[in-house]
């Protein structure tokens, strides 16, 4: 059922929406869609001149914190759908933006609508997880002439907030692993959001297929920064959805599709932890999407009791191959 309240366009917006249309085109329906964290998302259904309809996607920033962070935001993403556009790449078509809400009442990006649903379901996972992979691999084989911003990663080793009731030793050996220097990379495009809430499937029990990608949303993050950083991110979600061992698999998939990870043992690690730290800080928000769809967490992982002790053992194997990392191998379970 539609809250019809919930999905009204205000009237600035909806003005400006319309000057964007095709000539005989209108609004003839407006839903809410739920899954976002930061914006608000309505889905537009356009009747169009011949009596058929079309969808298009309407982000608006609402919240006063993201508000004054949109205008980069949403210019990164119009960026790079303008970008994405004839690659391949699954991704919505930009029809505007008003990064500054100089026309909406609130900063606004409209897009095309795309087929498919997220999956965040166990059963099915190690179908997904190559899918996923291949996908992951294909962006960051995009080099586009303009560079996006160089990479942003906001948790330090400081800055980290060991949760109440944690193993401060196994989160020491943690923290200690991203005080070290950033390990040398090679750059790479990055979605930096890429996890199985941004994917959509076409999900058919009757198509001897199987599954398949129909689209990769949420590019307000893209930036230039090294392959591991958004590998580890998917890694980090898929450890929080299905366990851990989906979290070191869809690393192995990466490779296995083409893609090139760090060198090193110790390089891999490093971005893994980064990762692994900053979503122990986002976790609840990050994870609110998920519990509305009805997804029951790994361990219950985002329950503050128990992040703090999930998320050190999120990538167990890795710990238990890197000798400097204080404690780690004796404190891992068998």
């Amino acid at each position: 059922m539609i809250n019809h309240d919930e999905a009204a366009v205000r009237p600035l917006t909806l003005a400006w929406v319309s000057r964007h249309l095709e000539v005989g085109e209108r609004i003839v329906k407006t839903e809410a869609l739920h899954g976002g964290i930061t914006a608000d998302m309505r889905r537009l259904t356009i009747g169009t001149q011949d009596g058929s309809t079309r969808d298009l996607v309407l982000r608006s920033y609402v919240d006063p914190f993201y508000v004054a962070r949109a205008e980069g935001g949403l210019n990164r993403e119009a960026g790079a759908l303008t970008l994405l556009a004839g690659t391949g790449v699954p991704a919505p078509e930009l029809v505007a933006v008003d990064p500054t809400a100089a026309h909406c009442e609130y900063p606004s990006l409209l897009m095309t609508h795309l087929t498919g649903r997220t999956v965040l379901d166990d059963e099915g996972v190690e179908t997904r997880v190559p899918l996923l992979a291949r996908q992951l691999v294909a962006i960051h084989a995009l080099r586009p002439a303009e560079r996006p911003q160089k990479y942003v990663t906001l948790t330090t080793a400081d800055t980290v907030v060991v949760p109440k009731g944690a193993d401060a030793a196994v989160w020491a050996a943690a923290i200690d692993v991203i005080r070290r220097p950033t390990p040398p990379y090679e750059g790479r495009f990055l979605h930096r959001d890429f996890q199985p809430g941004n994917v959509l499937f076409a999900m058919s029990p009757s198509s001897p297929a199987g599954p398949r990608i129909t689209g990769v949303v949420d590019w307000a993050a893209t930036s230039w920064g090294p392959a591991d950083l958004d590998v580890a991110h998917c890694s980090t979600n898929l450890a929080l959805l299905h366990g851990p061992a989906w979290g070191l698999r869809f690393a192995e998939a990466y490779e296995e599709a083409g893609g090139v990870l760090a060198a090193t043992t110790s390089e891999r690690l490093y971005w893994q932890v980064r990762d692994a730290l900053a979503c122990s800080e986002e976790v609840q928000s990050v994870s609110q999407p998920w519990r509305l769809s009805g997804v029951t967490l790994c361990s219950q992982a985002c329950q503050p009791s128990k992040v703090g002790a999930y998320l050190p053992y999120t990538y167990p194997g890795v710990f238990r191959h890197v000798s400097h990392v204080r404690c780690a191998a004796s404190l891992l379970p068998a």
